[in-house]
Order: C-alpha cells, then sequence, then structure tokens
C-alpha cells in the first residue's frame, strides 16, 4: 500500500486525493494547501490529517507518493521538498515555470532514484489511448496533419499563467506522443483579450518530420468548451472528442476502392479523395486522471519508468514557451538536432 499526499487541493489537487482514495494500492495519508480552511475541509471529507506547511506534512506523514498541484511559480520549490524527503512525486503539468527549474527537478530526481511525473492527463482519455493504437497500427496510412482545438471560457482560477502553458502544453505533448517526433520549427500569433497578465487566445502552427502539419486554436475566449483532435491521412480521418470520449473515422472512400486501405498488401497510390464510411468505435469510458494515478502508483510499485517523464514534461514546456514567444516576436522558431527532444534548442 503507498501512503499517497496532495499538496495543494483547489480544483484540480481535490480530484487528486480523492483518486488516491480509490486506487486499491494507494492509502491517502495527507492534504496540503495554503488556505488551510479549504485543506481541513478536503481532510474531513477523506477522513486524513489536513497541514497548511508542506514541509511539516512532509515531516511527519512521510509519504511515499505525493501529487503537487499548486500554482505553477511553486513547482520546483515544492517538489524538491517532496523528493528531497524521499517520496515520488507527480507534478500536474507544466513540470516548472522555466526550462532551467525543470532541469534541476528531472536531475534531482535521477540522483535521489526517485520516479518524477508530469500530469499531462490527456494522453490517458481512453479516446485518445485508441487513437493511438490506430495510429500504431498504420489504419490512417501516411499522416498528413494533426488538428487540435481546445477552446472554452475564462477560467478565473488561472492567473499565474496563460493559456499556451495552461491549456495548449497539453496539445503540444499530445502531438508528440501520436507522432513520436518533435516540431522541427513552429509559428504562432497570440492575443490577450480579457487576460489581465498573459495570452488568451492561439493560434499555432507545428511542423513535424515527413512534413506532418499540427494546428493549434486554444482560447479562453469561447463559451463553450469543446475539446477536439482530428488525425488527417491518406486512408481519412480520425476525430477525438474528448468531453464525450469518442473516437469516429472518416473513411477516404477513394483509398478503399483503391486497396489502399490499413490491411492492404500492395497500396496504391493515392490520387483522389472522397467520401466513404464513418466507423464510430467502442470506447470505454473511464477517467483519465484514475488512469493517470493508476499508472504513477503502478511505477512506484513495479520500478517501471512512469507513463509520463520529466523529459517529456520538460519537452511540452520548451515547446510551449517557444510558442509564447514566437506569438511575441512573430518570427518562426527552428529547433536544433540535439541528443535528446528536452534539449532542443530554439533559433529565433
Amino acid at each position: 500500500m503507498i501512503r499517497s499526499a496532495v499538496v495543494g487541493v483547489g480544483s484540480m489537487g481535490q480530484h487528486h486525493a480523492r483518486v488516491y482514495t480509490e486506487i486499491p494500492d494507494s492509502q491517502l495519508v495527507a492534504v496540503v494547501d495554503a488556505d488551510i480552511d479549504r485543506a481541513r475541509a478536503i481532510g474531513k471529507k477523506f477522513d486524513v490529517p489536513a497541514y497548511e506547511n508542506y514541509q511539516c506534512m512532509l515531516d511527519e506523514q512521510q509519504p511515499e507518493a505525493v501529487s503537487v498541484a499548486v500554482p505553477t511559480q511553486l513547482h520546483e520549490q515544492v517538489a524538491t521538498a517532496a523528493l528531497l524527503s524521499g517520496a515520488h512525486v507527480l507534478i500536474e503539468k507544466p513540470l516548472a515555470s522555466t526550462i532551467i527549474e525543470g532541469r534541476k527537478l528531472i536531475n534531482l530526481a535521477h540522483d535521489l532514484n526517485r520516479h518524477l511525473m508530469v500530469g499531462h492527463i490527456v494522453r490517458f482519455n481512453p479516446a485518445t489511448q485508441m487513437l493511438k493504437q490506430k495510429l500504431l497500427d498504420g489504419d490512417l496510412g501516411k499522416i498528413y496533419q494533426i488538428v487540435c482545438r481546445r477552446i472554452g471560457p475564462f477560467p478565473s482560477r488561472i492567473s499565474d499563467v496563460g493559456v499556451v502553458v495552461d491549456l495548449a502544453s497539453h496539445d503540444v505533448d499530445l502531438m508528440r506522443h501520436l507522432l513520436g517526433a518533435d516540431p522541427v520549427h513552429l509559428f504562432a500569433e497570440t492575443g490577450q483579450n480579457i487576460h489581465l497578465q498573459h495570452e488568451d487566445l492561439l493560434l499555432g502552427i507545428l511542423m513535424f518530420p515527413d512534413g506532418v502539419k499540427g494546428s493549434l486554436e486554444v482560447n479562453w475566449l469561447t463559451p463553450t468548451r469543446i475539446r477536439e483532435v482530428l488525425v488527417l491521412g491518406e486512408n481519412g480521418m480520425f476525430k477525438v472528442d474528448a468531453l464525450t470520449q469518442e473516437l469516429c473515422f472518416y473513411q477516404n472512400g477513394h483509398a478503399s476502392a483503391n486497396g489502399n486501405g490499413s490491411h492492404a498488401q500492395k497500396p496504391q497510390a493515392l490520387t483522389s479523395v472522397s467520401e466513404g464510411q464513418v466507423i464510430s468505435y467502442p470506447v470505454g469510458q473511464q477517467e483519465p486522471l484514475k488512469a493517470e494515478l493508476e499508472g504513477f502508483i503502478n511505477s512506484i510499485i513495479t520500478g517501471e519508468p512512469v507513463p509520463v517523464s520529466g523529459e517529456e514534461g520538460l519537452a511540452a514546456l520548451r515547446f510551449s514557451l517557444a510558442l509564447i514567444e514566437s506569438g511575441v516576436t512573430h518570427q518562426v522558431a527552428r529547433f536544433e538536432s540535439s541528443e535528446t527532444y528536452a534539449e532542443a534548442v530554439p533559433v529565433l
């Protein structure tokens, strides 16, 4: 039984606390929040001690797993303390405020032989996971484009980062995850319309190897929530609705008629596109956060790598910051090749 704790029980952290009580191999032992009344309310709900000071909690409870769900500027500070106490750590994205802080956390976790995971929850949506498998199976053939739309109303709870780090980082990570590659260059236009400190609108273009194009439409200005992923390829188009956890395939009738489907032995060159069948796949409903935390706890128990590593979180942060910079400078950010994606260097 893994002793688990949550630091920061706001809108997201309180769900971490709940899920830790639902995982058979986890025991929630404490919650922490700078708002002690909120901490006490969550602690009472799950019958665990509540703390205002996270260091005091770490010293007294000695948890083996800690979720860090505090404002971004506190990620390095809190996660460092948790790692030094001996805990394995899951940090709600982004990994840190800066690349330097993120790298420090990765190095510290490595030196202490502790797991460090980043909470890119979009990966754990069952429709997204099925899409990933379909792409691995080659059902789409050559991939041409990925379009991600993540739009909705303004969240008053967010003040320390803008829409790129808060929302677009999910899609940057998702594109990398689906393609198994990093962008070679990107360009963005951003807008600040109602947020007092940061951008609240992004239109971004990411170019990946083999000519695959990525498109981002992200904002806090739309009066309804849309979470949509489109992957276009020679055999048709996959569409994920992350809110309803649905996956559909819009078949290219011409590709099917010419034997250029997912199981074709000798695919012919694609010369046209026409409407084909629409296939809706049965997707088993699952809470993404529960799948994410189960993966984290399982890694602690088995010693296997975490599902989303600190390096992957650092890459998502690096490309997200490049999108912000491009939005300010209106210049293309190009990335020099390097040994690991997390060390990709933006050249503006």
